[in-house]
């Protein structure tokens, strides 16, 4: 079989390997479909390799179908189209530094399980929005980690997949008021079509003011007033003012979730927070968020598709992995195979 190879620094090879056997509990699903994750395009620059590793096969987002079941998996059939955890084998993460990677012609899935490792999806379902389900498993994880309530109002900094997918995951959970902030408009006209009940362009608005007219005013412990009424905030941008925004103007009790990559440290003022009795959380990967994502995808996978931009096919998969590592270019960019 074919696989992408990451070898060194911009180095990505697509090599012939061996495909792997499945044994009596394992199941060889044949790839149909990858999306391609921010770490994609930075670990090809940086030649990511797991240490003492010659290489690393890339890809994380696995949709396929099954070609050959072990004699004691039980559940699922050839031909049954699925999603693959990729944290959920026994090995090293699928694409995150183990052996294998779901940009590849197959995958197996060793110790093979339906709510363990695999999920059966619709066949009516496109392959490259089932791939969906992994990056927002991802969202799902950050807004589970806030905790919301249906009454809580919320912002969500970014309109790229995974803010999109937290924007999905707090109307998943019933929650009423949901504002995205971006600085492009083509994102925000897409976070109003999957639910956002408003957008705020904060290159061309003041956004402080715009949340208070959204959420109402409220204060800090100190009394400070004409602070944002908002509950949650979501930062899915990974960019420093975001944080900073939120560290200043947040009112008494709110919750700040972190899911974006911030590559540089933030300076915080902690002694400005006191009054705020501000609650932090960071968010990675996923446990239980995966099924829940792949039970709403199932449910309202026509809503999911919106996200994906750009659909490219494994022979261009160098190229595609690039045009996933260009800011402005794309949205999310899905590999698919024949």
């Amino acid at each position: 079989m074919k696989a992408a190879i990451v070898t060194g620094p911009d180095q990505l090879s697509i090599r012939e390997v061996e495909t792997p056997a499945p044994g009596p509990t394992d199941v060889l699903v044949k790839m149909k479909a990858c999306g391609l994750c921010g770490s994609d395009p930075h670990s090809l620059r940086a030649g990511f390799l797991v240490p003492g590793a010659p290489e690393t096969r890339l890809g994380h987002e696995p949709a396929g179908a099954v070609v050959e079941v072990g004699a004691e998996v039980t559940g699922i059939a050839d031909g049954d189209h699925v999603v693959i955890n990729p944290m959920g084998v026994p090995d090293a993460i699928i694409g995150g530094g183990g052996h294998q990677g779901a940009l590849s012609e197959y995958v197996l899935v060793r110790d093979a399980g339906l709510r363990r490792n695999l999920q059966i999806m619709p066949p009516q379902i496109p392959f490259h929005v089932a791939a969906l389900v992994e990056p927002m498993s991802v969202a799902r994880r950050a807004v589970n980690r806030t905790r919301p309530k249906p009454e809580d109002k919320v912002v969500v900094f970014g309109a790229g997949p995974v803010g999109l997918g937290g924007l999905l995951a707090y109307k998943a959970l019933g929650v009423e008021h949901v504002v995205v902030v971006d600085v492009q408009t083509n994102r925000l006209t897409k976070a109003l079509a999957l639910g956002a009940d408003a957008v705020v362009n904060s290159a061309e608005e003041d956004l402080l003011e715009r949340l208070v007219a959204l959420h109402g005013a409220a204060s800090d412990a100190f009394g400070v007033q004409g602070l944002p009424g908002t509950d949650i905030y979501l930062d899915a941008a990974g960019v420093p003012s975001v944080v900073q925004t939120v560290l200043q103007s947040a009112k008494q009790d709110a919750t700040l979730g972190i899911v974006a990559i911030h590559r540089k440290p933030i300076e915080v003022d902690f002694e400005g927070l006191i009054p705020k009795e501000l609650t932090i959380v960071a968010s990675m990967g996923y446990s239980e968020e995966f099924f829940q994502v792949a039970d709403d995808l199932t449910a309202n996978w026509e809503k999911y598709a919106l996200i994906v931009s750009d659909v490219r096919p494994f022979e261009d998969v160098e190229d595609a992995i690039r045009l996933a590592g260009t800011p402005g270019t794309t949205d999310k960019v899905v590999v698919t195979f024949e």
